[in-house]
């Protein structure tokens, strides 16, 4: 049986670098921008900036997703007789693929020079001048060049990439002391823990500067074991841990740490998780006495009304009423729920009103509207239900409720005759939750092009190939590098930039999960882009709505890696390739090495036993077949896949519902669900982890459809501008 992971969510960019990444950087934006007004004798303001609008005119980047021997002929024609900056890009691009595949000779004849006519990568291309003679065996020139990055280049981050190659301790020394964000200089750091693990300082840099990287814990494992450690080190140590989820190491170093709300917090918390409720409730207590207005001290209240039983949790519920509006509807929500089973209703009904009333926006009353609107519809009351579910469109639109509560406000006014409003209704889900399965649900139900549960197997739209945007954040020769596929040096060039800042801008977080892509991540790449939705400040929910308008922001959340095995395989099958390509999005987040804790392997989450069962199926031995391959996986992903398509007559509904549930409980649900309307079926599926994930597939189809294919994008922005409104409710 074919099996999902963990509930882990969370984005994009095939091309060239997924694995190996080490080489080349800059320091910060600023000095950027001094040396290449000094280079180009302009001021900064008049340099021309990357832009979506002149990339897009750019012909090298266009066919950067082609491969190498694809794209060489267009490059050398480009390099040869073609206008700057492109001929400067081409030229870059087709040495890079020389020296990729070890021709110096060629590679130098386009590199001579290069550093004066394409100012922004001046230092790279002596770099890869260098690579270049070292493939010739002239060693001496590439350390001659190395050196003149030294000198020339002393301040740019690319001179870690010389210093490493060059290889001297007091080089190294100056790569730890100046760029203690460069990946190159963690490999230096590493290199002498292996051979002395007793340099707190060392460590102390790769938890400062490298807290995402692998092996981190190890790291900081290894350094609470230093007696020296003062109590700002704790606070970083502890901070670490927590972002790795590691709760009780985390409460053990905040312990060594300054008392703040942040530390206290977490020492309670940790303590909490670790079943320690009695001193959890006294390190609770103590962050509320110090600190009686802090964030931590609303949600350590929360926590207490946990931990209390009956009405002793009321009295923590009534002080964040009175005190911290931030938390309060969650309190209110809980308050309540528990008064409702103390059997007070009168005050749980009063509790509901309140919270209505004076915090009608919250998700929370959202929640309550939702829960009294789908009892309503239970007991047939379908009006009760449409006015009760109206408002959460209007009032909670940020609240993930709200396209589904559209959509069923559609439905319901259609079981009420009310036609023009059931489309009106359906209009608005497609124009305000445009990303959202309920979206696709409302198109199929206006009739548009986006087909239904019993044909979208067989459709085959049109797919417009992704292109990386221009990132949001970084220096002009980091957006450069990126948008040629130059994956190692733009990687090392952001992170030397971005510095690992504790709390990254809106932009430069969209970055980072660019970047993530770039190495093959996409999990903590999409887990990292679709965050930024959760972000509190008022500046920062601004950046969010801006970029969030932006379809690079939505590409980037469904990505298009294995396109061409996607193609082919669900070519081969029959099937649409954006369902595929959507199964793949929930079942993996496109990591092809990803196992679940049942064993189910890669990109489709195959089972091993499953795997067997398929490949003599179709002549294959699977002993030769490697299901961390993401040819092998999707081929036999794909056979599954038609596999469950064909017993449920070609309802993708069901078929979708068979692959993560199993065939068995399928069954059983199409002898005791009434099988009339689907939308009805799927909101009553008994199992939740298979409704969320037919709804979550189809919704990840409908976002590929919407963003990659032009028809439907044209479709969607009509909507959006025309941005029908609903009613309120009485």
């Amino acid at each position: 049986m074919l099996k999902k992971l963990q509930k882990t969510q969370i984005y994009l960019l095939t091309g060239a670098g997924i694995c190996a990444f080490f080489a080349g950087a800059m320091v910060a934006a600023p000095q950027a921008g001094k040396t290449l007004s000094q280079w180009l004798n302009l001021s900064p303001d008049k340099q021309e900036q990357l832009t979506e609008a002149n990339k897009a005119k750019s012909v090298v980047f266009s066919i950067l997703s082609q491969s190498v021997p694809e794209r060489l002929t267009k490059l050398t024609e480009i390099a040869e007789r073609g206008s700057s900056p492109d001929r400067e890009r081409a030229r870059y691009l087709l040495a890079s693929d020389y020296v990729e595949t070890s021709q110096g000779e060629k590679a130098l004849s386009l590199l001579l020079g290069l550093e004066k006519d394409y100012p922004v990568l001046a230092p790279y291309v002596l770099l890869k001048q260098a690579q270049a003679h070292d493939i010739l065996g002239e060693g001496k020139k590439a350390s001659d060049l190395r050196q003149k990055v030294l000198k020339e280049y002393p301040q740019e981050a690319a001179v870690v990439k010389a210093i490493y190659a060059i290889a001297q301790p007091k080089l190294h020394d100056q790569a730890i002391a100046q760029f203690p964000s460069h990946p190159l200089t963690w490999e230096i750091i590493r290199k002498r823990l292996r051979e002395n693990p007793n340099q707190p300082n060392l460590q102390l840099i790769l938890v400062k500067y490298a807290a995402d990287e692998p092996g981190i814990i190890g790291v900081l494992d290894q350094l609470v074991k230093q007696p020296q450690l003062k109590p700002a080190d704790w606070e970083l140590v502890g901070a670490v841990y927590w972002k790795n989820n590691q709760f009780t190491k985390a409460q053990n170093a905040y312990v060594k740490a300054p008392k703040t709300a942040t530390s206290l917090y977490r020492i309670a918390r940790g303590l909490q998780l670790n079943k320690e409720q009695d001193k959890a409730i006294a390190v609770y207590k103590q962050l509320i006495q110090k600190f009686p207005t802090e964030t931590e001290t609303g949600i350590a209240l929360l926590r207490l009304s946990e931990i209390a039983k009956g009405k002793d949790s009321i009295t923590y519920l009534d002080q964040i009423i009175s005190k911290f509006p931030e938390q309060a509807p969650q309190a209110l929500a809980r308050k309540a729920t528990l008064l409702e089973s103390l059997k007070d209703d009168q005050s749980a009904n009063a509790t509901w009103k309140l919270l209505l009333g004076k915090y009608s926006g919250s998700d929370e009353a959202a929640e309550f509207r939702w829960k009294t609107a789908e009892a309503k519809a239970k007991n047939n009351d379908y009006l009760g239900a449409w006015e009760w579910a109206q408002p959460i469109t209007i009032n909670n639109k940020t609240s993930i409720i709200a396209p589904r509560a559209g959509f069923w406000v559609g439905k319901w006014a259609t079981t009420l005759n009310k036609q023009q409003e059931a489309i009106t209704a359906y209009q608005y889900v497609i124009s305000e939750f445009p990303y959202s399965y309920y979206a696709w649900r409302s198109a199929s139900l206006l009739g548009l092009n986006v087909g239904n549960f019993n044909n979208i197997r067989l459709m085959n739209p049109t797919i417009i190939p992704y292109q990386r945007p221009v990132p949001p954040a970084g220096s002009q020769t980091f957006q450069e590098l990126y948008l040629l596929g130059q994956d190692r040096d733009a990687w090392q060039q952001w992170k030397t930039e971005v510095n690992q800042k504790t709390e990254p801008s809106v932009a430069e977080q969209f970055t980072e999960g660019l970047m993530s892509f770039t190495k093959g991540d996409y999990l903590i790449g999409i887990d990292k882009i679709s965050k930024l939705e959760d972000r509190k400040t008022p500046t920062d929910k601004a950046e969010y709505q801006a970029l969030s308008q932006q379809s690079i922001y939505w590409q980037a959340r469904y990505p298009f890696p294995y396109f061409k095995e996607i193609e082919k395989w669900s070519t081969s099958r029959q099937l649409n390739p954006l369902l595929v390509t959507a199964l793949m999005r929930q079942e993996s987040r496109f990591q092809p090495k990803i196992k679940s804790v049942v064993g189910a392997t890669g990109l489709m989450q195959v089972m091993p036993s499953t795997g067997a069962w398929i490949a003599p199926q179709i002549n294959l031995d699977f002993k030769k077949l490697n299901l961390e391959d993401p040819t092998d996986n999707i081929n036999l992903g794909t056979w599954y896949l038609d596999h469950t398509h064909q017993q449920y007559g070609n309802n993708s509904m069901l078929a979708i519902a068979s692959y993560n549930a199993g065939p068995g409980n399928v069954a059983k649900w199409l002898r005791t669900i009434p099988k009339k309307d689907p939308d009805e079926f799927v909101e009553v599926i008994p199992f939740d982890e298979t409704k969320n994930y037919v709804r979550q597939v189809f919704g990840n189809y409908w976002n590929y459809l919407r963003l990659y294919n032009p028809e439907v994008s044209a479709i969607v922005t009509k909507y959006s501008e025309a941005h029908p409104k609903l009613g309120t409710s009485k």
